[in-house]
C-alpha cells in the first residue's frame, strides 16, 4: 500500500521513525512519502519536508509566519494528490495536521491520527473536527481514552506510549563508552535540554547555564538538537564547565544524574530514563498571556499531567529565573526529594501501559484496510 505520513516536530520524527520500522516490518514493499526528519529518513521512504522548516513556537510566532505556513499547506495538498496514498497518517502537530485532515477527508482519503491533539488541554471544541475528519484515532495517554469515549462518544485506540519502546530499545543497545566518546571526566553529569526550536533555546539556555559556576562538583552537558548547528549554541556559552553534544540526547540522559528540561516531550523522556529533573518554560510574553487564559491545565509537564500530581518542579515564565532554578535544582540532587521523584517515576512507568505502540498502530491500520473499513 501507499502511505503518506506528516510529522512536524522532533518528537514526531522519533515516533514516525518507530512507526516506519513497524510498517516496513509488516509490509516490506510499502511505498511511503513523509514530512519528518533525519530519524525517519534513516528508516526509509521519501522525505518531502524536514520539520526544521516547519516548527514555529507560540501564537505570536505562528502569526508572524502565516505566509510560510499557508504555502506549506498548499504544497502538502498538491503532493498528497499527486501521490494518491491509500492511507494518510498524521502524527501530532495539530495546527497543521488538522487543516490537512479536513481537506483530505473531503477528498476521500483514509485519515488516521497517531498521537492525539491535546484537546483535553485547550480548544476542546476541536472534537467536532476530529469526529468529522479523522477515521481512526490512536491515543498514547491513559486518560485520553476515557476523555474521548466517555465524554465525547468517540471511539479511539489506546496503544500505549511510544516513548516506552524508544527508551527501552535504546537502553538495551547502549554499549558506547559515553564519557570517553565526549571527553567527560568522572564527575556526575547534569543534562541541559533547552528544546529544539530556536525560540526555546534563545529564551532558556542562558538561564540554565547561569547556575553552572555554582556547582563545580558536576559537569554540565547541553543536548544539541539535530536541527540547530553548534554555532547557534556557542554564543550562549560563557562558562568553562560546559560541554556540548549534538543529536545524542538519549545517550546523555542515560548517563545523567539530574537535568534541567524545557517543557515538552523531553520531560517524559527524562522521566523514563529515571533522571530527576526541573522543568522550565518561558515563552514570548504575548503568547504566554494568551495561553494562560485559554489552556486549562494544572501542570505543563507531561510527567505531572499523566500522574495528576506534582512529581517534578515546574518553573514557568517569571518564575524561570536563576534563584528559583537553583532552589529546585538543590532538591533534585539531594535526598529525600530526589528519592521521592525516582519512586514516582516507577509509578508513572506502570501507568503508561505496555510496549509496542507502533506495531499496534500498524496492525490496526492494516486490519481496517483488509476489512475495507
Amino acid at each position: 500500500m501507499k502511505y503518506y505520513i506528516i510529522a512536524g516536530e522532533a518528537s514526531g520524527d522519533l515516533h514516525g521513525a518507530n512507526l516506519l520500522k513497524a510498517l516496513f516490518k509488516a509490509e516490506p514493499n510499502a511505498q511511503v512519502r513523509f514530512w519528518g526528519g533525519d530519524l525517519m529518513q534513516q528508516v526509509g521512504g521519501t522525505l518531502v519536508k524536514h520539520y526544521k522548516d516547519l516548527a514555529f513556537m507560540g501564537f505570536a510566532e505562528v502569526v508572524m509566519n502565516l505566509r510560510t505556513i499557508f504555502r506549506n499547506m498548499d504544497f502538502c495538498k498538491k503532493d498528497i494528490e499527486a501521490f494518491n496514498p491509500d492511507v494518510i497518517i498524521f502524527i501530532d502537530y495539530p495546527g497543521f495536521n488538522m487543516q490537512i485532515a479536513k481537506w483530505a477527508k473531503k477528498k476521500g482519503f483514509d485519515t488516521h491520527y497517531y498521537i492525539s491533539p491535546q484537546i483535553w488541554a485547550w480548544k476542546e471544541n476541536r472534537i467536532k473536527a476530529i469526529k468529522r475528519d479523522i477515521n481512526q484515532m490512536y491515543v498514547i495517554l491513559p486518560f485520553e481514552k476515557d476523555f474521548y469515549e466517555k465524554k465525547h462518544n468517540y471511539k479511539v485506540h489506546f496503544v500505549g506510549h511510544p516513548l516506552i519502546d524508544a527508551v527501552n530499545q535504546f537502553r538495551a543497545n547502549d554499549v558506547v563508552d559515553f564519557r570517553k566518546k565526549y571527553n567527560l571526566d568522572d564527575r556526575e553529569i547534569i543534562a541541559l535540554l533547552p528544546g529544539s526550536r530556536k525560540q526555546e533555546i534563545e529564551r532558556l539556555l542562558s538561564v540554565m547555564l547561569a547556575i553552572v559556576n555554582d556547582y563545580p562538583q558536576f559537569q554540565f552537558v547541553i543536548a544539541g538538537a539535530p536541527s540547530q548547528p553548534y554555532e547557534f549554541y556557542k554564543k550562549f556559552i560563557k562558562q568553562e564547565n560546559v560541554k556540548f553534544i549534538s543529536n545524542d540526547t538519549y545517550s546523555l540522559l542515560n548517563h545523567s544524574y539530574a537535568a534541567l528540561v524545557t517543557s515538552g516531550t523531553a520531560t517524559l523522556e527524562t522521566a523514563l530514563f529515571k533522571v530527576p529533573q526541573v522543568v522550565l518554560y518561558k515563552a514570548n510574553n504575548i503568547s504566554y498571556q494568551i495561553a494562560k487564559r485559554i489552556i486549562k491545565l494544572k501542570y505543563i509537564s507531561l510527567v505531572n499531567l499523566i500522574m495528576d500530581k506534582l512529581i517534578v518542579s515546574e518553573l514557568i515564565q517569571d518564575d524561570c529565573n536563576t534563584i528559583k532554578i537553583k532552589k529546585e535544582f538543590e532538591k533534585v540532587i539531594n535526598n529525600p526529594s530526589r528519592a521521592l521523584i525516582l519512586d514516582n517515576y516507577e509509578e508513572l512507568i506502570n501507568v503508561l501501559g505496555k510496549e509496542h505502540a507502533s506495531e499496534k498502530v500498524v496492525n490496526i491500520i492494516k486490519t481496517q484496510k483488509s476489512f475495507g473499513a
